[in-house]
């Protein structure tokens, strides 16, 4: 194969000989066509490729120009949009620059011609430049940038919780009075939801312990039913009480 005949390449998406009623909207749409091949032929997901298409197509109306029109500073003012006016996440910025970024580096890109296509079409100087950069991009410096009362523990976090969990129990055996056995499966229940890849669940579920661990509960019950049995283990029938199970609990 060809280097010229790549997926995506700009003769394999025009048409030759063809007067075009709209050429710059021709042009553009043959930009994405050859983009989205491309990235087919690297074994990219059509949801993953959608999202860019939407990304460009969303500058390209910000800025009421065409790619090989475009230029860095006008980046800038999407950037400053998406912040200021549309209040987006430092994250999903960074997301939208990656796609633009991505699409720009596609059409510069000497393999696939599109600079010279552009430029046999509307002119000489009329072809994509690079406009997304080191200094008007979102760097990644942040291993974790969502909300911070949903971020996962760290493991020494992770440790102090379940050493919390442990001491509790340990107070109400010494103190003599009930709720030995109620932290003993208070601990154990977060244990194993977090040995079974459910921890989150718990984190999120409001209320006081013992609806946690009824949520707690619910989750083992509906996802792994090998981890139910444990948990009902360290579930002791309460004196004088009666403490419901994890299918009662659903109803």
């Amino acid at each position: 194969m060809r280097r010229s005949d790549l997926a995506g390449a700009a003769h394999l998406q025009l048409a030759d000989g063809v007067a075009q009623l709209h050429p710059h909207d021709a042009m553009f749409e043959a930009m994405l066509s050859g983009f989205q091949s491309q990235q087919l032929a690297r074994g990219l997901r059509q949801r993953t490729i959608d999202g860019r298409e939407q990304q460009v197509r969303a500058f390209l109306g910000f800025t009421n120009e065409y790619p090989w029109q475009w230029a860095a500073a006008q980046v800038d003012e999407w950037s400053a949009t998406l912040t200021t006016e549309r209040r987006l996440s430092p994250a999903t910025i960074r997301g939208y620059q990656g796609g633009l970024r991505l699409f720009t580096e596609y059409l510069v890109d000497g393999r696939y011609g599109w600079a010279a296509a552009c430029e046999g079409a509307f002119g000489p100087g009329a072809h994509p430049v690079p406009i997304c950069h080191e200094w008007n991009t979102i760097a990644h410096l942040s291993h974790y940038e969502g909300d911070p009362e949903a971020r996962p523990f760290t493991r020494g976090e992770l440790q102090m919780f379940f050493d919390y969990a442990d001491e509790q129990v340990e107070r109400a055996a010494s103190s003599g009075r009930k709720g030995a056995l109620a932290a003993y499966r208070d601990a154990t229940v977060y244990k194993v939801l977090y040995g079974w890849g459910l921890f989150s669940g718990v984190r999120r579920c409001a209320g006081d312990s013992s609806s946690r661990v009824r949520a707690a509960q619910r989750l083992l019950d509906e996802r792994l039913p090998v981890a139910t049995g444990v948990v009902q283990a360290a579930w002791p029938q309460m004196p004088g009480r009666r403490v419901a199970g994890p299918c009662a609990a659903r109803r």
